[in-house]
C-alpha cells in the first residue's frame, strides 16, 4: 500500500506553500503578459498561475503577487493593468521559451523587457499594449475586475478577451492546431514543459462550442 505524508497549511510559511503549489498544480499555462506604463514603456512578463475562466464572454485570469522581498510594491505588469485596465496576453510557445526566460528578469519599470530583448511587436486593435509577433497566439484584454485573494499578497486579475489574434500556421479559420502552435508550460523549480505525447479519447459531452460526441 501506499504511503502519504500529510502536511496541514494552517501555520505553514509562505515559501513552502509556494514550494509545494508550483510543484503539485502541473503543467501551469503561462500568460505571456504585455502592457503600457504611464511613460508609453512596454512592459512584459510572464506569469504561470493563469487560465480561461469564462466563455460568454470569453475571459481570463491571472494571478499576481507582489513584488517578493518588498514591503507591498505591486509588479510592473499589475501596476500597468491597474492604471490602463488593458493588457495582452501571448501564448508562449517553445520557440519562445528563452525569451520568455529573460523577459522574467526584474527590470526597472523605465527600461522595457521587448526592448531590452529585441522583440518585434504588432499593434492591437482594440487596447495600447502591443502583441508579440514571435507567439502564435495573442489576446487582447480589457480588465473586467480584481479579486483580491488569501491575506493580499496575490490578487487575480481578471480580463475580458476583446480580440484574438490567431497565426496562420497554427490556425485554419475554425479550430487551433496546438501541435503547430507547440506551447509550453512551467512546473516546478526551473523546469519547463512541452506537449510530450497526446492522447486522443472520444469526447463523452458537448462542449460550449458544440463540438464533441457522446460515446
Amino acid at each position: 500500500m501506499t504511503e502519504f505524508q500529510t502536511l496541514d497549511t494552517h501555520d505553514m510559511d509562505p515559501a513552502t506553500a509556494y514550494r509545494l503549489l508550483v510543484g503539485a498544480v502541473v503543467p501551469r499555462p503561462i500568460a505571456w503578459i504585455s502592457t503600457v506604463g504611464p511613460s508609453g514603456k512596454v512592459n512584459l512578463a510572464p506569469f504561470s498561475s493563469y487560465n480561461y475562466v469564462a466563455t460568454t464572454p470569453p475571459m481570463l485570469a491571472v494571478n499576481i503577487a507582489l513584488r517578493a522581498g518588498t514591503d507591498g510594491e505591486m509588479k510592473d505588469t499589475a501596476r500597468n493593468i491597474l492604471e490602463t485596465g488593458e493588457f495582452v496576453v501571448n501564448v508562449a510557445t517553445l520557440e519562445a521559451m528563452e525569451a520568455i526566460r529573460q523577459s522574467a528578469q526584474n527590470f526597472p519599470p523605465e527600461e522595457s523587457e521587448v526592448d531590452a530583448l529585441d522583440l518585434p511587436t504588432l499593434p492591437s486593435r482594440h487596447v495600447r499594449a502591443p502583441r508579440i509577433a514571435l507567439s502564435p497566439v495573442q489576446m487582447e484584454c480589457r480588465l473586467d475586475q480584481t479579486v483580491p485573494l488569501g491575506k493580499g499578497i496575490n490578487t487575480l486579475y481578471i480580463g475580458e478577451i476583446l480580440a484574438f489574434h490567431f497565426s496562420d500556421h497554427v490556425f485554419d479559420g475554425r479550430r487551433i492546431d496546438v501541435a503547430k502552435m507547440n506551447p509550453i508550460s512551467r512546473l516546478a523549480g526551473p523546469f519547463f514543459g512541452g506537449l510530450g505525447e497526446m492522447y486522443e479519447r472520444p469526447m463523452l459531452q458537448y462542449t460550449p462550442g458544440g463540438e464533441g460526441s457522446k460515446a
